[in-house]
């Protein structure tokens, strides 16, 4: 046997060793270079009924809550408008409603000459070096338009668009009045749901998609949007008998300025009155809390297709919703108003480049500032001309603190200015109103006229747009703006004859 001296021996140890740390410096390289993956899943309708945001003392969402648990939930984030078309808009293209002028559920913002070219988020990750996908809701329904849909140029691949589907034969309720505002148990099954579809497309993708570079996946689930419907188990976690109806100032509204009911004057959402006349209150807030559940166990479903796919780590999941959803509190449902039930929701991020984890930060936020967190996370070019702010020092840092406040508008003049303690609601016809939201959670008490307020008021309007956009041609459905003094709604006038709509009408 051939005996190696030790300067031989010495040698190869040195060489194995180096090549061993030139192939650990090739894969950290590697590692370091190789941009993460995004997951963006939107909700529609989602309030604050999420168990790490409190809004509801029963609620079930352990998939959301392990998502939270992952990374960091921001418990004071504010959408930019109470309604679909602009808060999708807003936060897709990074821009608020008062730059582009998209206040009411149309039109597609590419309609307009100063926008057609304009590059959204999803874009931005195409060009540089992603696979973008799109399935369910994540612009407005309506948009883009069926004849861009195809593949391009919103999203590389369109996937399974789905609906408000399946739905019975009949209304469950009787006498709403639009053939979405309906909830009960239906179907049998979760699968014959189009949001279980949804998931369905969207975990095949995550099982199939190639390697050759990231993917920007964004996920869209309808529930729980109205008409609220789910199996029967999952009205079975919230029995009936039990108290599960928001606690409610019977007279909540008697401080509020009548311009408060023209932001959802005629909206088929029917008013809390109605509700209780037709026994219907506790009804659709179990409907509503089964819709939840159901569309935390889909959520369930993309979280661990992540992990048996070995993407869990370098992908950032983004969870979010458009905007909230009011049951009975300011004796209305819906969304549609300034206050919190329909400006705030979730919004968390985890996974990839995210070092703080189980993280509640009260921080008020904005669902804009999506677009500069991303592309920071991402490690990617700024981009210029966005209205939002980067949540990267937050996510990373427990001492950072936001600089300004969130903002949420709905139709020109009609803005909430909300921060960590303070919401100032000012509207179109200069009246307004103050909540300390730490010391009244649930807003019942208007302090605007209250002695000793007015420098907070003053402090707050600071923070008004200073430059507000006319709505853009083709905005109508949902819009109510102050037309030479005179509120209208959906462009016909609200005068002195017309009756503040207590009821469903």
């Amino acid at each position: 046997m051939r005996l190696l001296s030790i300067n031989t021996i010495s040698a190869k140890m040195f060489l194995g060793f180096f090549l061993l740390g030139f192939g650990l410096f090739i894969l950290d390289a590697k590692a370091q270079t190789q941009k993460p993956n995004i997951l963006l899943i939107s909700i529609d309708d989602l309030n604050n009924w999420v168990g790490h945001l409190n809004g509801h003392p029963k609620v079930r969402t352990p998939n959301m809550d392990r998502l939270a648990a992952r990374g960091v939930a921001f418990t004071n984030a504010h959408a930019q408008a109470p309604i679909c078309n602009p808060s999708r808009t807003s936060f897709l293209t990074g821009l608020r409603p008062t730059t582009t002028g998209i206040y009411a559920l149309g039109p597609w913002f590419r309609t307009q000459d100063d926008f057609k070219d304009l590059v959204t988020l999803p874009q931005y990750f195409e060009a540089n070096g992603y696979h973008t996908l799109a399935t369910g809701k994540v612009y407005h329904d309506a948009y883009p338009p069926k004849e861009d849909r195809r593949d391009g140029p919103e999203f590389t691949t369109w996937g399974f668009k789905g609906g408000f589907f399946p739905r019975p034969d009949e209304p469950i309720v009787k006498n709403t009045g639009h053939p979405l505002i309906d909830w009960g148990v239906y179907p049998e099954t979760d699968e014959a749901q189009d949001d279980w579809k949804i998931a369905d497309w969207a975990i095949e993708k995550l099982e199939n998609l190639p390697k050759d570079k990231p993917f920007f996946l964004s996920v869209g689930f309808r529930h729980p949007h109205v008409p609220l419907y789910t199996s029967q188990k999952w009205f079975d976690l919230y029995p009936e008998e039990e108290e599960l109806l928001p606690v409610v100032l019977g007279n909540d509204r008697e401080d509020t300025p009548a311009f408060s009911w023209y932001l959802h004057w005629k909206l088929p959402e029917p008013r809390l009155a109605f509700l209780n006349m037709q026994n219907e209150w506790k009804p659709k807030v179990r409907a509503y809390l089964a819709s939840v559940s159901f569309v935390d166990m889909l959520v369930g479903r993309l979280l661990d297709a992540l992990e048996v796919q070995g993407l869990e780590e370098n992908t950032i999941v983004v969870l979010l919703s458009d905007h909230g959803y009011h049951l009975g509190t300011k004796a209305i449902t819906g969304k549609n108003t300034l206050w919190q039930e329909s400006t705030q929701v979730p919004f968390v991020f985890a996974g990839a480049g995210i070092r703080k984890k189980g993280v509640k930060n009260n921080e008020a936020v904005e669902l804009l500032d999506l677009f500069p967190t991303l592309v920071d996370l991402a490690g990617l070019p700024k981009k210029s001309n966005l209205d939002g702010q980067s949540l990267l020092p937050l996510l990373n840092n427990g001492e950072a603190k936001r600089t300004l406040p969130a903002i949420c508008t709905h139709g020109p003049g009609n803005h909430a200015i909300i921060t960590e303690q303070w919401r100032f609601i000012q509207y179109a016809d200069g009246s307004q109103e103050l909540y300390n939201t730490k010391t009244d959670l649930n807003e019942w008490y208007n302090l605007a006229k209250e002695k000793g307020y007015q420098p907070i008021i003053e402090a707050l309007s600071e923070y008004l747009p200073k430059k507000e956009a006319d709505p853009a041609l083709g905005n109508k459905v949902r819009l109510v703006e102050l037309i030479d003094g005179v509120p209208h709604w959906q462009g016909e006038a609200i005068t002195e004859n017309d009756k503040i709509p207590m009821s469903f009408e």
